[in-house]
């Protein structure tokens, strides 16, 4: 029995009425429509690129006021939508929700009959906006830092295993010509970094935000340098040090549990990289970050700094509104409880004020697109074991940010920029050739690798 609502019309009708005022009529659509009653609207011209399943009266209702990511992403994950076939596609949705409710008009009759669909609670969803009380206290405090990271990477090694690459790189790969394929992709990431660093044998090389410790593994095996991982996750700690058993490399590689204000204990080093730390640690930090870094190399040494940016400072209109009713970004709530990302410009600052040189800057954006790419195939590919393992709803996060974040990186919303930095020598001369020739024969060949 349906319920009814103002002027008895019903929620079916209502709901596309919505639709068609945001994104058109149906046989305008590239993507098809299910309700919950099993009805559908299909386009004009299939096939469709995706499936919209509303599985709840009151789901545009919840996707959309307040017309935020994060409430649409809540709606998914409660389990109120969901999504067939391409979610990148889908996602992208959100912008046209936006530029719609951005004219008084439309926003106003979508507003009126939103209303009108019945309010519903989204039941439990996994929310990593929870622990916000421990980390805005102080954020990224030791303590707030160490909290998000487990927040995030402690949902199991098992689950990342699903689908990373054999070597558990959780950061963009690098596709140089010839090469499509995951494992091919991190391998050539991780070669392509240890030669931009110049590793060579009896080198002291550090990865700060190590992870599963691949980026000390490779360069212990294969350019035989004294490395060190660390990391705020015991869990990828240990893990690391059963691979670094496993490969024999003890004696020249480990992986510690240490905060990147602590390195002072560990030396000196003649090569230093981070890899997908910068992003976490906040713009107040970035001083204390690079001067720490800075601290921690030899002269003559040399930094890698890979990290995503925003490449769109102004915040949208949707962002605004977030902002207004006290909402945090899907990202916040829902996957890194500390993500706070900057313009590549407030990312070099700070190291050109540790009083490092900066050689050499590349944008490897694009290739974020085809590692997330291969991470949602990978994913969906084994969702019953995902779901067996962490549970429907952390599986819809980690679908949807990843989905998401794949159509930031092609739209050119995020980027992400892998800068190398040189630790110049008293007499002021750098380990880095003096010309882009000599730098990209230390890649492989005449441009890259």
């Amino acid at each position: 029995m349906k319920t009814s609502t103002k002027a008895g019309e019903d929620e079916i009708e209502v709901s596309r009425r919505v639709l068609a005022d945001l994104f058109g009529s149906a046989e305008k659509r590239n993507f098809a429509v299910e309700f919950w009653d099993g009805s559908r609207d299909e386009p004009g011209h299939p096939p469709a690129e995706f499936e919209l399943v509303l599985r709840h009266p009151g789901a545009l209702r919840a996707a959309f006021l307040p017309p935020t990511e994060a409430s649409m992403g809540a709606a998914y994950v409660a389990g109120l939508l969901d999504l067939r076939g391409d979610a990148e596609a889908a996602v992208r949705l959100t912008d046209e929700v936006v530029d719609g409710l951005a004219r008084p008009g439309l926003a106003f009759r979508t507003l009126t009959r939103l209303l009108r669909l019945p309010a519903v609670r989204s039941p439990g969803t996994r929310d990593a906006g929870h622990r916000r009380s421990r980390l805005s206290a102080a954020r990224h405090s030791r303590e707030s830092d160490a909290a998000a990271v487990r927040s995030h990477y402690d949902v199991g090694n098992g689950f990342y295993r699903l689908f990373l690459d054999s070597n558990m790189v959780y950061s963009c790969g690098y596709f140089p010509d010839g090469v499509d394929d995951l494992d091919g992709a991190q391998e050539a990431k991780l070669d392509y970094i240890c030669r931009k660093l110049q590793l060579r044998a009896g080198d002291r090389f550090l990865d700060i935000g190590c992870g599963w410790g691949a980026l000390v593994i490779h360069p212990a095996e294969r350019y035989g340098v004294e490395a060190v991982g660390v990391t705020l996750s015991a869990p990828q700690a240990a893990f690391a040090a059963e691979r670094v058993a496993a490969a024999g490399i003890s004696s020249r590689c480990r992986v510690e549990v240490r905060d990147y204000r602590d390195l002072s204990a560990l030396g000196t080093f003649d090569k230093v990289a981070s890899v997908g730390m910068v992003e976490h640690v906040g713009t107040r930090r970035l001083g204390t970050y690079s001067g720490a870094i800075g601290r921690a190399m030899a002269a003559g040494g040399l930094f890698l700094n890979h990290g995503i940016v925003s490449l769109r400072p102004e915040p949208g209109w949707a962002s605004r509104v977030a902002r207004r009713v006290g909402r945090a970004s899907f990202m916040q709530r829902f996957v890194f409880p500390d993500s706070e990302l900057q313009t590549p410009a407030e990312v070099i600052g700070p190291g050109e004020r540790a009083g490092l040189e900066l050689p050499d800057v590349e944008s490897l954006r694009e290739h974020y697109v085809c590692t997330l790419r291969h991470w949602v195939a990978r994913l969906e590919g084994r969702q019953e074991e995902a779901v067996r393992l962490v549970g429907e709803e952390t599986f819809r996060v980690w679908r949807l940010y990843m989905a998401a974040s794949a159509a930031m990186f092609r739209g050119g919303r995020i980027g992400v920029v892998q800068a190398l930095w040189a630790k110049l020598r008293p007499d002021g001369s750098a380990s880095v050739p003096p010309t882009r020739s000599g730098l990209y024969r230390l890649l492989g060949e005449e441009g890259y690798v």
